[in-house]
């Protein structure tokens, strides 16, 4: 009898052991600036995302087709990191989150360097990776990836929606100039911001390309350039303290009164530096985030609970941390139901995302370039107009995803050059 026992409670055992499994915390490993001058228009916003949308997740308290707790029904634990130091340093601490945090993904990278840095060595320890915010285009266009990913769409949407914009909005221009940090994220987004004008305006002048050092801080001499070369347009992709820097530094000296100024990224620092951001200046959110964020009903669940959760807007660094897990989260979910329920490999959970169409806060998140592995999205810009004390956005601009993006196996440059030649 008590044999009989013993083998019917080993039964019971084996039949609850894929419940038990099920229920094994996922570990995810988030990557973003949590000091330094990046950290506050960028790493904190996008680490209170994670918070919040993985707290939300716990809690099974996102809309359909997200409703499930955690992923799959299992429970989300986060290992967050620090981006700050260099990409010698960011290599040593994603080899630190595989090998001995043994977390199940990562979602991460604001910096394109690092993403660079990181790409081939998630490839070589074969962990699921997906870059929420770096914008190079090089990831994708100069190597391919098995276990990489990036679910938000890169600098030539922003700077080929810029151009597209500038020719909009001032329809007779003749020159432009630029103000970007020198390193991949600055020179790849000048380079097709001008490529492009040069298509749109064939004989369009470059009065000047100013390349300063990244976190310089201090931009006297390049605004005293810009403003003795006096173009129509200055394009800037300037981001995190730089941004800020910039407009407090340009804006008392009139730079972006005499000439129209986007600034790609402009939107971080809408929320902080409003009143200001002078009056004709235009602001990217590197997507449809924050103020261009369409009203579904994952924008209303995602910045509703974030502002009453951090008492401040999110931009788009929350946008982008917020869809690249629920991006993952659909991704694992596919994966686990294939495999009967079971916990899901990177390798099957990275097939799943592979050509993934799914939609969050900022709208439809197509992964369709990259062989898959790349998002495109449409983009939006708008002019600043102070009213009441309050900044505004005016005269804003969509341009849908097949506009803004280069087709699958295609070059941004090579595109561009074809006069942006649709999908």
């Amino acid at each position: 009898m008590g044999r009989m026992k013993r083998v019917i409670a080993a039964a019971a055992a084996a039949a609850l052991a894929p419940a038990a499994a099920a229920q094994e915390p996922v570990k995810i490993g988030i990557v973003t600036f949590l000091s330094g001058p990046a950290a506050a228009p960028f790493g904190v916003p996008a680490k209170n995302a994670a918070e919040f949308v993985i707290e939300e997740l716990n809690a099974g308290k996102v809309p359909a087709p997200y409703a499930k707790k955690g992923f799959g029904g299992a429970p989300l634990e986060m290992v967050i990191v620090d981006e700050a130091g260099s990409t010698t340093t960011q290599v040593t601490e994603f080899r630190n989150l595989v090998q001995r945090q043994n977390v199940d993904l990562i979602v991460g990278y604001v910096s394109s360097g690092n993403c660079l840095a990181i790409a081939p060595v998630a490839e070589e320890l074969k962990k699921l990776t997906n870059f929420f915010d770096c914008g190079t285009p090089r990831i994708f266009e100069d190597a391919s990836y098995k276990y990489v990913f990036r679910t938000s769409p890169t600098a030539t949407m922003d700077s080929v929606g810029a151009a597209l914009y500038v020719k909009d909005a001032k329809p007779g221009v003749k020159s432009i100039a630029g103000l970007n940090q020198n390193y991949a994220w600055g020179q790849d987004s000048w380079g097709d911001f001008e490529l492009a004008m040069k298509v749109l305006v064939p004989n369009v002048e470059v009065k000047t390309s100013q390349m300063p050092k990244l976190f310089a801080g201090q931009y006297n001499a390049e605004i005293s350039a810009l403003l003795s070369g006096k173009p129509d347009v200055i394009h800037s992709s300037f981001w995190d303290g730089d941004l800020e820097a910039l407009i407090l530094q340009a804006g008392p000296r009139g730079l972006m009164k005499q000439s129209l100024t986007i600034l790609t990224t402009g939107e971080t620092a809408m929320h902080k530096l409003g009143p200001q951001i002078p009056d004709g200046t235009v602001l990217g959110a590197r997507g449809p985030f924050g103020p261009y964020a369409p009203s579904n009903p994952y924008n209303k669940w995602f910045h509703g609970g974030f502002v009453a959760k951090y008492k401040g807007e999110p931009n788009y660094a929350s946008y982008q941390m917020a869809q690249a897990i629920l991006g993952v989260k659909l991704a694992w979910e596919k994966a686990q139901e294939s495999a009967g329920g079971k916990k899901p490999t990177n390798e099957q959970v990275a097939a799943a995302l592979e050509h993934l169409n799914y939609e969050g806060p900022g709208g439809p998140v197509k992964m369709a370039i990259g062989k898959g592995h790349q998002a495109i999205m449409e983009t939006a810009y708008g002019t600043t107009k102070l009213v009441n004390g309050k900044l505004t956005l005016v005269n804003v601009k969509r341009y849908p995803a097949e506009k803004v993006n280069p087709p699958e196996g295609m070059k941004s440059a090579d595109w561009i050059k074809s006069g942006f030649k649709p999908q």
